[in-house]
């Protein structure tokens, strides 16, 4: 159950269509017939599609459980679900509740209801991160379902034959990307847009998207450097580039196209069927001497349409699926693919995450992670995505991409926080 898993669905890109600004249309893919009744006892929840075996089937079959409504599920199988999101909710097909990311402009247009009164009882089960990464002027938006922390996975039998260790630092993990580059097998592979690594070599530069203040935070000698590292790498050979399926899907390593593979957690159980023991985990290494290893905790959250008209039954329903059913939410959380529950009572009990890799990716997450920060926007996304694509796939003085990049994020901060 990848946090990435439609097929070209990418976390770093979401929100392309930024809302409010969304063009209408795109909801055949939605599916049209909803079943909604006016009476208020049907709700609609939509999903992207979740690649793991059996997700559609579990979110219907807990969907089905419930009394105190009628739930149709939209299931978006489209490689542009956060368009179709965004289309739908301009429309009068619009669900009544929907997975996304925490984003302040949602908050700020008022897309997304209040869930204070839900959460607030149960608040001290969750991870304090997740509760932050949900708040704006203390009130909560949105129930996070699952974390999803993201690293490195390596074949060890590829870093022993090559006397590799294990990298700690972004030049040691260059130096053994090309030891580990032979004639048919890449030493590393990222993604096909570097895009999921912008913010680990941020934050492994001791550096951050935004700081308290809600000022850019980003733009260090650290992460000059780092975008300088990077570029050597791209252009080193000893990257995978235009791999068949982006980083959220462990193919390339299970395949051996790669010795190492930025991924997921939710890809340990197909990685361990294909590659039995034979791989562990490592967090995303320290850009500069000065940094600090890092993890991206992606995940997903459910939200409720505070333009719906059935807002009050909606938040029941979220109430009575994410807050009460904890059966439902470890199996969301487990069964499929593997996540850390967001709720720290399930985290403590969640068996299959207790020992081996699982285990020390949880460590990683406990140790190393950083969550999605509210204030940080799909325009602030973007120009940082445009910081890469000039500078590490083309050749601009970083300098003067970071700066380019700095105008367009001041102005969205502006905007947002005046």
């Amino acid at each position: 159950m990848s946090a990435l898993s439609n097929r070209n669905f990418d976390r770093r890109t979401a929100l392309r269509a930024a809302l409010g600004l969304a063009a209408a249309g795109g909801l055949a893919a939605c599916g049209s017939n909803t079943g909604r009744s006016s009476s208020g006892d049907s709700l609609v929840q939509m999903f992207h599609a979740y690649g793991e075996a059996g997700t559609e089937q579990a979110i219907k079959r807990y969907a089905k459980a419930y009394k105190g409504a009628n739930v149709t599920t939209q299931w978006i199988t489209s490689n542009d679900f956060e368009s179709k999101l965004f289309s739908a909710l301009l429309t009068k097909n619009a669900p009544d509740l929907f997975e996304f990311h925490p984003q302040i402009q949602m908050v700020k247009s008022g897309q997304v209801a209040d869930l204070t009164d839900i959460v607030d009882p149960v608040k001290d089960d969750f991870n304090p991160a997740d509760i932050k990464s949900h708040t704006v002027d203390g009130k909560i938006y949105g129930v996070r379902m699952i974390d999803d922390p993201q690293f490195f996975f390596y074949r060890k039998s590829m870093l022993e034959k090559a006397g590799v260790e294990v990298p700690t630092t972004l030049d040691e993990l260059m130096e053994a990307a090309a030891k580990l580059t032979t004639g048919k097998v890449k030493g590393l592979y990222m993604g096909n847009d570097l895009h999921a690594v912008i913010n680990p070599m941020i934050w492994s530069a001791g550096a951050d998207t935004l700081n308290e203040k809600n000022e850019i935070a980003y733009h260090t000698d650290g992460v000059v450097e780092g975008i300088k590292k990077m570029r050597k790498l791209f252009t080193s050979g000893d990257l995978l580039l235009g791999a068949p399926t982006d980083y959220w899907d462990p193919s390339a390593l299970n395949q051996g196209l790669c010795a190492i593979q930025f991924c997921g957690m939710w890809a340990m159980p197909q990685i361990q069927d294909a590659l039995g023991d034979d791989w562990g985990v490592f967090p995303f290494p320290k850009t500069v001497d000065s940094g600090k290893q890092s993890v991206y905790n992606g995940g997903w959250s459910m939200f409720v349409n505070a333009k719906s008209k059935n807002v009050d039954a909606a938040k029941e329903f979220v109430k009575w699926l994410w807050i009460d059913q904890k059966k439902y939410q470890e199996d969301w959380a487990t069964s499929y693919g593997f996540h850390i529950p967001p709720r720290t009572s399930l985290a403590k009990t969640a068996t299959k995450l207790k020992s081996g890799n699982a285990a020390e990716g949880v460590k990683l997450f406990n140790e190393f992670g950083h969550f999605d920060n509210i204030g940080w926007t799909q325009a602030m996304i973007t120009a940082l995505e445009d910081v890469f694509a000039d500078s590490v796939r083309k050749d601009m003085d970083p300098e003067k991409a970071l700066a380019k990049a700095d105008a367009a994020i001041n102005r969205e901060l502006k905007k947002l926080f005046g």
